[in-house]
């Protein structure tokens, strides 16, 4: 069995929800207008029957619900999505084998009682949060109790990377420009370059501002996921030592930190969705160590409704010259116990 700890979802019913709730001009440009399989249950399962071993965690896919929601419509669709997630848990448990819980992160008291409903009363395997919430930082403080939370239930954070949010909520079609996963046919150079670049340095980001935080020191046995393999970490962990050392000698700044900075970011899970490419899974697999590398597939983000990405992980993983347990390729389906 492959579990896929991060593929995508938008299921139905929080689907035409969130439809309601939103003006027609963003309506058009959620992602799910282009990615069918993201709602659509029935093709979703064919494209899954190409590869009956693999089995998925569901996150539900972007954009955040803080970014097109004000708070107490936030509050309601996280919680409609999470009920919703946890029934098909429940009713295709040959499919899906958890869930992660959907937080209205503009509300982080709200965000914490529902990051304890979906765990103790849904049984979800975690909490997904994106690289920037309405414009903050994540080691903004007013974070910090929903990392001590997920300590004292031991069960990870997912983050997915996000474009940047100046802070408010998209009302209007000029407002959601900037999160939307398909821009047109207008300036494909950049398109490519929101997507393949912009999305993983959002992460990067992400990661070095957690590092800084002294999160690791304050809760040494957290557990952050990091999409696409560390989101370019590992290929410049050299290039991390190097300043880390030069900033010191030059500058002397005063961290506070327990750890030089480099051990604290191979203390991030990072999963597989590369894509095919077998020397940067080999990279992260290096810097991470085997114990800390997950299957993610990023589906159905990709051609062929989703089935290239889930096709080009696995002949990547495959392909990955490194030890077998038991014959097979080992990567771990997710941190210790999440889905046991």
């Amino acid at each position: 069995m492959k579990i896929d700890i991060f593929s995508h979802i938008m299921p139905p019913r929080y689907l035409a929800a969130l439809e309601k709730k939103i003006p027609p001009e963003v309506v058009k440009h959620l992602p799910s207008k282009m990615l069918p399989a993201l709602d659509d249950l029935n093709l979703r399962f064919k494209v899954m029957d190409h590869d009956p071993d693999v089995v998925e965690v569901l996150t539900v896919a972007n954009p955040p619900v803080e970014a097109m929601l004000q708070t107490s419509d936030a509050v309601e669709l996280s919680r409609l999505v999470n009920d919703e997630m946890a029934e098909l848990v429940a009713k295709y448990p040959g499919r899906f084998v958890g869930a992660v819980a959907c937080l209205p992160m503009n509300d982080v008291d709200e965000a914490l009682k529902e990051t304890d409903r979906a765990i103790k009363e849904l049984g979800f395997k975690g909490v997904q949060i994106f690289t920037n919430v309405m414009g903050k930082p994540l080691d903004s403080p007013e974070f910090i109790p929903l990392y001590e939370r997920m300590v004292q239930h031991d069960l990870p954070i997912w983050i997915h990377p996000f474009f940047e949010n100046v802070g408010g909520v998209a009302k209007s079609e000029k407002d959601f420009s900037g999160y939307r996963v398909f821009t047109g046919k207008e300036d494909p150079a950049w398109a490519m370059d929101r997507a393949v670049f912009g999305l993983p340095s959002a992460s990067a980001r992400a990661l070095t501002r957690l590092v800084y935080s002294r999160v690791f020191d304050l809760y040494p046995d957290i557990k952050f996921i990091t999409h696409h393999c560390g989101a370019g970490v590992p290929f410049f962990g050299g290039r991390i030592e190097m300043h880390e050392r030069m900033f010191g000698e030059k500058e002397g700044p005063e961290l506070g930190l327990e750890k030089p900075v480099t051990e604290y970011f191979k203390m991030f899970y990072g999963d597989t969705a590369l894509h095919g490419n077998v020397p940067a899974l080999m990279c992260g697999y290096a810097y991470f160590g085997a114990d800390r590398i997950l299957f993610g597939t990023d589906m159905p983000f990709g051609s062929e409704l989703g089935l290239w990405p889930i096709r080009k992980t696995i002949e990547s993983v495959n392909e990955m010259p490194i030890p077998s347990r038991n014959g097979r390729r080992f990567i771990p389906a997710t941190p210790a116990g999440c889905c046991a």
